[in-house]
């Protein structure tokens, strides 16, 4: 484990004292906040479908009859028309994320010495040990089961599921069960929500191995053990759940411990390890804790440590859905922004690795939550904007795609790019594989349709209008937030168009095409920058975590320095002049994005400093929203593997860029196993004299290389691989 790879894990000599500390694991489905307590440990259970019900109102605001009222008023210059644009209803949250309960085991006294505790990021697998006890925990792929196993000579323990966590509501329905089986004992917990039908329930099979086993409700107590299994599932639910009936699909699993990792290891290790970061960094840096490490900020085993820990927890927390704003996991009832999906920028940002990064396990759960919400984007298409085709919400629960979260200050019913936002990671892994999936071709052609419907106001020059139209979550310097011709905006509906055709030739490519060419071009302001609005008199207002007026830059290829050299260089200026606002860690990470895509490797250098000194990562290398490890939050976690890989290997359907905006702080160093959207698989090392690129072209392809000796024409075989020599890079 960690002792004998540290890149590939973590550790501590403490256990964790707070539940952000906690150690990690997850399938995607089910996850486990790890405090490796000997004398009472805790073990958190979380599952992607929790989320409490409340008073709201989910249906998106009917609003079309009123739609050519509001286009005319803001194509006449009135810069608030949009305020008023809504349902009357308040603000209302998406249903917010919760844990289930704690697994609790309590031990007596000891002097637990030789302590360490440690997360193997190869096996999912958290370990915590001290003298006469070992616990070990992983969250199965192949079982769907959190698998907890616990040894040691003579175990005295006491086991319960304990629903009492920070912020739980009062009015919390809970009822406990505990039964003796031949095996040990099963437990059940059901908890349900306040003033609603619905509820969760968990259930924990108890295999013991020697000694006794007694009742002591709502729990059980075991004396003289040797070791005990416990593994645990829980759902969320109307109606009434037979606890025996899912304590007998528990007792059906293998009640062996490595039987059971065998079976996940395989699935888990095959995905962890495709990708591998090495910056050549100190060997006696790698072995310190994680603790010890996050005090190194200019560490390059602590950035190593980063990107593994960040590829783990992205593969960890996607499988049902892709991660939330905490990812997979809150210790915590009053979860920040109702630890929702939030699709204008962090569910992206935090899923941006996954084709580069090879973990098609992210995108597959990314589509599974787009198109079990294809239904609900409809319904905002048609309410709210009067068309056919499909709208994507700024938020979502998990279970509602409808746009019902908005107010004056955030009109995010107004958001028309989340669909091709939402839809570009889907064609970036079909260009990856060399596929075009049905199910992604389906959705874009109803992005396409959406525009069709849309676009029908144009400007003096003949141009279409977007509007209205909002850039997230942004306002300009002299207009309300709605308004007209969102740059991010403009790069969505050109996209979508342009994409929908290429999977769609014939008539409706022709038809999609030729709307796109009327789309007007972007904007340049009086500062030399990409403008965040492209209507003439709207002001930029520079101070804001969002750069979504660069969507053109990245995830997009609409704008580089190889195609478009002069709205590069606007897109640089914007970027130059963007501020921080309030120190979001996904605002800096977009940034590092922004920036390797632009070649300013100076500027990654910044933002990735900003992060790394900003105090942003637990002990768990989950991380926090803002400085300080203010407000748990999966971004930056997640994100950083992107920004690694973007400064280091960049690619396109017909190009690939080396070594674009590595920062001087990192001279040596390896990326194996990156994917490119040409179909090759790449290893690249670099030292500070040279650096080798071998490529495994998947598919026979020409592609443009471009490093900085400039460009030059590849021809790649598949099946051959192909290796170059960069001097001087």
């Amino acid at each position: 484990m960690t002792g004998s790879d540290p890149v590939h894990g973590t550790w501590e000599p403490h256990p964790a004292a707070r539940w952000e500390d906690a150690f990690l694991s997850g399938n995607g489905r089910h996850g486990a906040l790890v405090f490796g307590d000997p004398r009472a440990e805790r073990v958190v259970v979380t599952h992607h479908t929790l989320v409490r019900p409340g008073g709201r109102d989910p249906r998106p605001p009917q609003l079309a009859g009123e739609l050519p009222g509001l286009q005319d008023r803001l194509l006449a210059g009135d810069t608030t028309a949009a305020e008023d644009f809504t349902d009357g209803r308040p603000l209302q949250w998406v249903q917010p994320f919760h844990p289930a309960f704690q697994v609790r085991l309590g031990r007596p006294e000891d002097g637990g010495h030789d302590y360490r505790r440690e997360v193997d990021f190869a096996t999912g697998v958290v370990r915590a040990a001290c003298a006469g006890w070992t616990s070990r925990v992983f969250v199965s792929r192949a079982d769907d089961v959190i698998v907890q196993h616990v040894s040691g000579p003579g175990l005295t323990l006491d086991i319960d599921l304990d629903p009492r966590l920070p912020g739980a509501p009062a009015g919390l329905g809970i009822g406990h069960g505990a039964v003796l089986t031949p095996e040990g004992a099963l437990l059940s917990l059901r908890a349900r929500y306040p003033d609603s039908d619905r509820a969760c329930t968990g259930v924990t099979q108890i295999t013991v191995t020697g000694g006794t086993t007694t009742l002591v409700p709502p729990g059980v107590h075991l004396e003289g053990a040797r070791s005990v299994l416990l593994l645990t599932r829980v759902q969320r639910h109307t109606g009434e759940v037979d606890v025996v009936a899912e304590g007998r699909a528990l007792r059906d699993l293998p009640a062996d411990y490595d039987e059971l990792l065998d079976r996940h290891a395989a699935l888990h290790r095959t995905a962890y390890e495709r990708v591998t970061l090495d910056l050549a960094a100190d060997p006696a840096e790698r072995a310190l804790p994680g603790s010890e490490l996050l005090k190194q900020p200019r560490s390059a085993a602590l950035l190593e440590r980063l990107f593994a820990a960040g590829r783990y927890h992205l593969l960890s927390a996607a499988g049902l859905f892709p991660p939330r704003l905490t990812g997979l996991w809150t210790g915590d009832w009053n979860t920040a922004w109702s630890g929702a999906f939030t699709n204008d920028a962090n569910l992206n940002l935090q899923t941006a690795s996954a084709a580069a990064a090879a973990l098609p396990e992210v995108t597959e759960a990314h589509a599974n939550l787009v198109h079990r919400q294809l239904p609900d984007w409809r319904d905002n298409a048609r309410a709210i904007f009067g068309t056919r085709g499909v709208v994507a919400p700024a938020h979502t629960d998990g279970e509602s795609g409808h746009a019902y979260h908005y107010n004056r200050e955030y009109p995010l019913h107004l958001w028309t790019a989340g669909a091709d936002w939402l839809l570009k990671p889907l064609v970036d892994h079909d260009e990856t594989h060399g596929t075009r999936a049905p199910r992604t071709a389906a959705a874009l052609a109803e992005a396409a349709l959406f525009y069709e419907d849309f676009l029908t106001r144009t400007d003096e020059n003949g141009h279409l209008v977007v509007v209205p139209s909002y850039s997230p979550e942004n306002r300009p310097g002299n207009a309300s937030w709605g308004t007209i011709n969102a740059a991010m905006d403009l790069s969505a509906a050109r996209h979508a168009l342009r994409t929908a055709a290429a999977y769609h030739p014939g008539p409706d490519a022709d038809r999609w095409n030729a709307l796109a060419d009327r789309l007007p071009p972007h904007r340049v302001n009086e500062d030399g920058a990409l403008a965040e609005w492209a209507w003439p008199g709207l002001t930029d207002s520079y101070d804001h975590r969002h750069l979504s007026h660069l969507y053109g830059v990245w995830p997009l290829d609409e704008i580089t320095p190889y195609d478009t050299p002069e709205l590069a260089a606007a897109a640089h200026r914007a970027l130059e002049l963007r501020g921080a606002e309030n120190d979001s860690a996904h605002g800096h990470l977009h940034h590092a994005l922004i920036a390797a895509r632009l070649r300013d490797a100076d500027r990654v250098a910044h933002a990735l400093g900003q992060v790394l000194d900003g105090d942003f990562f637990h002990a768990s290398l989950m991380s926090a929203h803002y400085p300080g490890r203010d407000v748990y939050n999966a971004d930056a976690a997640h994100t950083l593997p992107a920004v690694l890989i973007e400064m280091l290997v960049q690619s396109t359907p017909d190009r690939l860029v080396l070594l674009p905006a590595l920062p001087k702080a990192y001279p040596d160093g390896s990326l194996r196993g990156v994917r490119t959207r040409f179909g090759a698989e790449l290893d690249l090392t670099w030292t500070r004299e040279d650096a080798t690129v071998v490529i495994r072209p998947g598919r026979t392809h020409r592609v443009e290389l471009r490093t900085s000796s400039g460009p030059e024409s590849l021809h790649l075989v598949a099946g051959e691989d192909h290796v170059l020599t960069l001097r001087a890079w």
